[in-house]
């Protein structure tokens, strides 16, 4: 009788565990063949590691990766329905949404990766900032690099009435405010954009000239002497100092310590139209990101080969070696360890935190992309408009359903409220809580705030 009356619980509960399964899980995909699209960068990853571990096809998934020209005709894609979903700058989704440049409701689910960038200098301009740069006992430049080494080197430019232009790859770019960020922390002006005058260049009272060149183009369009340095992703960092013609002088991380990066971005209509879809891509992506750093990066080489291949990134596999497994090289030959160089899910790293729009939003305002003063209702208002934790969520407890991940491996969803904890890991040592952005603004010597506009 005993044993009976075990069983019988054994069974209710059973049943129950596996009612909740089957609630949990999320019917079969809406559209099954799907073209995604992404640029030729080392964060490209987990799109093609989900791809060639059959990540996207366990999900019922049959995917086309497509690079694309340039993060506008990305962008424009994923909103005209000729792509599905697509690898995004962070402040892609943002920016459309909230009409800063192209006008677009668009969402995301899924954080790529963290860090992942640098500033390159033409060797020029490394020689003459040199001077100003700290040398440490083993004779070699104290890092990070501040903007404030550069900013007499501008300063000459200047004497001499020559302009110091910079590039960075899209006007909402992490890399833009990163480079921004960088140069404003040394006492230079990066400029403003100002759109109530119709001055989109983002030059205006700017010292230094940032203007926008496709990633992949970086390295040539710095050796013919057009830019003077440039912020971008991997390999094109490392690839100027293979060629021989620059010198990275700060990376991503050294600005904002494990920054966001990336965001896989689909558009809001194509969401709300295919909601099963969107759950199996984030998935499979997130169980790309998890092989990316599992057992302390083990995988990373066969990924450096991966993305070597010419569908992919199609750079040298020694060139995306160099940051993607533990190491990163400044001046020639002064490599230096840096195990999270990118960041693929440590960290939360997969997560969409609202705080983390929020921040990309408070450098749109700050810049003048958003030309006029919003409250902190807005920006939050705005975040939650864009980043789709619910999603994550849901992906994330299937995953842990099937066996697949374990529950460690994320946040505590139930505690969990979009928010991280205020940071000060930043270059000027300034305090970021994405609770108050019109607070933080008001911290910056440089840049708008409150009611100023131009």
């Amino acid at each position: 009788m005993i044993t009976l009356k075990r069983n019988a619980v054994a069974w209710m509960v059973s049943a129950v565990l596996a009612s909740t399964a089957v609630q949990a899980q999320t019917g079969a995909p809406e559209k099954e063949e799907l073209k995604l699209g992404f640029i030729k960068l080392t964060d490209m990853a987990p799109l093609a590691v989900a791809y060639e571990k059959g990540y996207f096809e366990d999900e019922g998934l049959y995917v086309t990766l497509e690079a694309q020209a340039n993060w506008k005709v990305l962008l424009d894609r994923v909103i005209t329905g000729e792509l599905d979903g697509a690898h995004m700058l962070a402040g892609q989704p943002l920016g459309a949404t909230a009409g800063v440049g192209t006008k677009a409701d668009v969402v995301t689910a899924f954080s790529m990766d963290l860090n992942g960038n640098a500033t390159t200098v033409s060797n020029k301009v490394w020689e003459a900032m040199k001077a100003n740069v700290p040398v440490g006992a083993d004779g070699k430049p104290v890092h990070p690099i501040k903007a404030d080494a550069l900013k007499p080197v501008v300063k000459s430019y200047k004497d001499q009435g020559k302009p110091f232009n910079m590039g960075m790859v899209f006007p909402v770019s992490t890399h833009n405010y990163e480079l921004r960020y960088w140069l404003a922390a040394g006492g230079l002006n990066p400029g403003f954009y100002a759109p109530l005058k119709g001055d989109n260049t983002g030059q205006q009272q700017a010292d230094v000239l940032l203007s926008v060149t496709p990633p992949p183009q970086m390295p040539a369009t710095l050796e013919a002497g057009t830019i003077l340095g440039y912020s971008v992703g991997e390999p094109w960092n490392q690839a100027a100092v293979f060629k021989g013609i620059g010198v990275p002088v700060v990376t991503d991380d050294e600005i904002w310590h494990n920054n966001p990066e990336k965001v896989f971005g689909v558009s809001k209509s194509w969401a709300e139209k295919y909601p099963n879809t969107h759950i199996h891509l984030v998935k499979a992506l997130i169980r790309a990101a998890y092989w990316l750093d599992e057992n302390n990066n083990a995988n990373r080489q066969e990924a450096v080969n991966l993305l070597a291949k010419p569908e992919y990134v199609g750079a040298d596999a020694k060139v995306i070696a160099n940051s993607m497994t533990g190491t990163f090289e400044f001046e020639k030959g002064d490599k230096r360890p840096a195990a999270d160089f990118n960041i693929f899910f440590r960290h939360n790293a997969t997560y969409p935190y609202y705080s983390d729009a929020i921040w990309y939003l408070t450098q749109m305002r700050r810049w003048g992309q958003i030309p006029e003063a919003k409250p902190d209702s807005w920006y939050a208002d705005l975040a939650k408009q864009v980043y789709k934790p619910e999603v994550y969520r849901q992906a994330a407890e299937e995953l842990i359903a099937e066996g697949k991940m374990k529950a460690s491996d994320f946040p505590d969803f139930a505690k969990e409220t979009g928010y991280k904890a205020p940071d000060n890991k930043f270059i000027d040592g300034i305090t970021y809580d994405g609770h108050k952005p019109n607070d933080y603004l008001k911290q910056f010597p440089i840049g708008l705030k409150g009611d100023q506009k131009l």
